[in-house]
């Protein structure tokens, strides 16, 4: 049955401790035996699901207890899961760091507690000894809802390493199910914002999942790992997959609805996406057609509305600033009143410039590099009625970004936000939302049916 899928938390006591290598290494190593692996995240990040959908071939899925509430997460893994024979999750931060101020919420242990999901905690020994069996303990003692079925150990110097280390852990009575030295040559380039994302690396980013690959297979005993994920059991009672559409009642078969033409920003400069709104798109009746602003001259055909999500503009600048007849074709659709939402990478490139480099020159405002990152969860509600959301509507959002817009509010701003201090934030304008704020939108499914039906009328 779906709902008894089995499944690991891949989770760590800091960030830096060699998730994400794990994680996607043991996709990998999982698919390579012929498993349909389903890859998940926890948390908002859009960047190491992108490496772990080019370890498993399926798209890399995102479970934020925070963004959609706790009630979606389990409904949410089912839907990504469907079909597959196991799942990873990789986790956040530490397996206790939650929002800022909100105790466990959105952190790897309460969503590791809503899947009811055995933990493998990956520890970064190459600075312990003994003392690793002080910090395993303490992790597993600290909520005893939070199962730790292992330990992966990481950056081990030596088998004589190896060897005291696990000795100590003996006394934890948590077994060890991996041990990867430290030389491995797994690590993915950083910049202002994390990873380079996939997109942006080509064959390097495919070199660089196989290696994890060979690293964990050789290091990890997959058969104790595969053994430990089919003995999750069933999840929570009632749980059922989310989908991303109506009941088949709420539009009856004779019923035509015209379908409206999305055009979604892709490519290198925009890769920031969540799977599930290209499917609430399309569930509200959309025709979503992909496109790069990077090598795209014109929008698709017969654009009814745009979705720009986030990514690096400000790391191609140049190359998007030199496509004029693209940022001109943007800027007539804008013109005309097309329904247009934008997010964070989005809200820039609809900017007058960024960095003093002409942009679509839809919004009156500038965009520059700034020397402080933005990154925080936040409360929001719309502040103006827009194509995207009515005013009223609240929605749970997330800022990541070392960009400044000026000014950081239009005349009729799209957000108003209390945390981390109470501002307005945002242009709405004829049919555009821009906003740094990032939101999922399968915890309010009507602003993608609300995008679609503007997109139809407009």
């Amino acid at each position: 049955m779906t709902s008894s899928v089995p499944r690991l938390v891949i989770a760590a006591p800091s960030s830096g401790s060699g998730k994400t290598t794990v994680a996607t290494g043991l996709m990998a190593a999982f698919a390579a035996r012929g498993l349909t692996v389903s890859p998940h995240k926890v948390g908002p990040d859009y960047i190491d699901p992108g490496y772990h959908a080019l370890a498993t071939g399926r798209v890399g899925r995102n479970l934020d207890a925070y963004l959609c509430g706790a009630e979606l997460i389990a409904p949410l893994f089912l839907h990504g899961a469907a079909g597959c024979d196991l799942a990873v999750v990789e986790g956040v931060m530490g397996l206790y760091d939650g929002a800022s101020g909100e105790g466990e919420l959105a952190s790897t242990a309460h969503v590791a507690k809503l899947l009811r999901a055995p933990v493998v905690l990956v520890v970064d020994a190459s600075a312990q000894a003994r003392s690793v069996a002080a910090l395993v303990h303490g992790f597993v003692s600290w909520d005893p809802q939070v199962r730790v079925g292992g330990v992966i150990l990481n950056k081990v110097g030596s088998d004589r390493h190896e060897a005291v280390l696990r000795e100590a852990l003996q006394s934890t009575g948590v077994p060890v199910l991996g041990a990867l030295r430290r030389a491995a040559p797994v690590g993915v380039p950083s910049r202002h914002l994390g990873l380079v994302p996939v997109a942006e690396r080509g064959s390097q980013a495919v070199e660089a999942v196989d290696s994890m690959r060979v690293l964990v297979s050789q290091g990890c005993d997959l058969d104790a790992l595969e053994a430990l994920a089919r003995a999750a059991g069933p999840l929570p009672g009632g749980s059922a997959p989310w989908t991303p559409g109506p009941s088949p009642a709420h539009h009856p078969p004779t019923e035509k609805v015209p379908k409206a033409r999305v055009a979604v920003a892709g490519g290198a400069a925009f890769t920031f996406s969540y799977a599930e709104h290209t499917e609430l798109l399309t569930a509200a009746g959309a025709e979503v057609v992909p496109f790069d602003p990077l090598r795209d001259e014109e929008l698709p055909e017969g654009t009814d509305g745009l979705v720009i999500g986030g990514g690096f503009p400000e790391v191609y600048a140049a190359e998007l600033s030199a496509n004029e007849p693209l940022r001109k074709s943007v800027a007539r659709l804008a013109e005309r009143g097309a329904p247009v939402a934008a997010e964070c990478a989005g809200l820039l490139y609809l900017c007058r410039e960024l960095d003093g480099t002409p942009m679509c020159g839809v919004l009156d405002a500038a965009a520059r590099m700034g020397e402080r990152l933005t990154l925080g969860y936040r409360d929001a509600v719309a502040v103006s009625d827009s194509a995207l959301a009515a005013a009223g509507t609240r929605m749970r959002g997330h800022e990541f970004h070392r960009t400044v817009v000026e000014p950081g509010a239009g005349a009729a701003p799209a957000w108003g936000t209390r945390a981390p201090e109470r501002r307005l934030e945002g242009f709405v304008q004829r049919g555009v939302h821009a906003s740094y704020l990032h939101t999922h939108w399968a915890s309010e499914p009507g602003v993608a049916r609300r995008f679609v039906e503007r997109c139809r009328t407009s």
